[in-house]
């Protein structure tokens, strides 16, 4: 099945070479000029990765970023801009984007990377043997990127549940951030160890019942993070 890629872009010179270089190479593609359109398209079309802009009309590409992680869609997205602050890049990152390329930019040099995005995003096969995890009273099905805490249905960002895989397929090991920003993130894709912990502190919001003092996810000082099946003695 061709993979489906949306390009959300104001600049048509931008959209034009970008879409015909995708489609010469076997993607489906679509594009849009505006935020919220682009926003609509995800949600209608639902492609594998969106290709987005951050300075657009009516809503920028930040806020889509946002909306489609908030609604835990299982799409990629890669931010373009023509600022190369690294704040820029930070903040996309941090939002939930998985890359981000810099205008003016090279087609095929584009295509590629989002041809990695889409490897990088889909299960990896160290991971993919784990199917389930179970502890305390939350229940996650990496199969059908479904969690739930006692009765009530938790909401998870595809980042999250490949960070929660991880720890399932390594329980008691402790996991460096330098690992979780290649495994989660990709190694060609610049984020800080921050940004790692952000994420975690946003699982245990999710999945602990007290984040301020987790029993099942936790630090290990100078090393990382280790998943504990069973909790910790308190």
């Amino acid at each position: 099945m061709k993979k489906r890629i949306l390009i959300v872009d104001d600049e048509p010179g931008i959209t034009i070479g970008l879409s015909d270089q995708l489609l010469m190479e076997g993607f489906e593609v679509e594009t849009r000029g505006d935020g919220e359109s682009g926003l609509a398209a995800v949600l209608e079309w639902k492609p594998d990765l969106v290709v987005l802009d951050l300075m657009m009309p009516k809503m920028d590409g930040l806020e889509v970023c946002k909306e489609v992680r908030r609604r835990s869609l299982d799409i990629a997205i890669i931010i373009l801009s023509a600022r190369g602050h690294e704040i820029d890049k930070v903040v996309g990152l941090e939002l939930g984007a998985d890359d981000y390329v810099t205008k003016p930019f090279a087609v095929r040099e584009t295509v590629a990377r989002i041809r990695a995005v889409l490897r990088r995003t889909g299960r990896s096969d160290v991971n993919s043997q784990i199917e389930s995890l179970e502890f305390d009273d939350v229940e996650i099905d990496f199969g059908s990127f479904e969690a739930r805490r006692g009765t009530e249905p938790v909401k998870m960002t595809p980042r999250e549940f490949r960070i929660m895989q991880l720890f399932a397929a390594r329980p008691s090991q402790v996991i460096s951030r330098e690992e979780f920003l290649n495994q989660a993130w990709g190694e060609d894709v610049y984020v800080t160890s921050r940004t790692v912990d952000n994420q975690i502190w946003n699982l245990r919001k999710k999945l602990e019942i007290d984040p301020e003092h987790p029993a099942y996810i936790v630090s290990v000082r100078g090393a990382g993070y280790k998943f504990l099946p069973e909790g910790q003695d308190r």
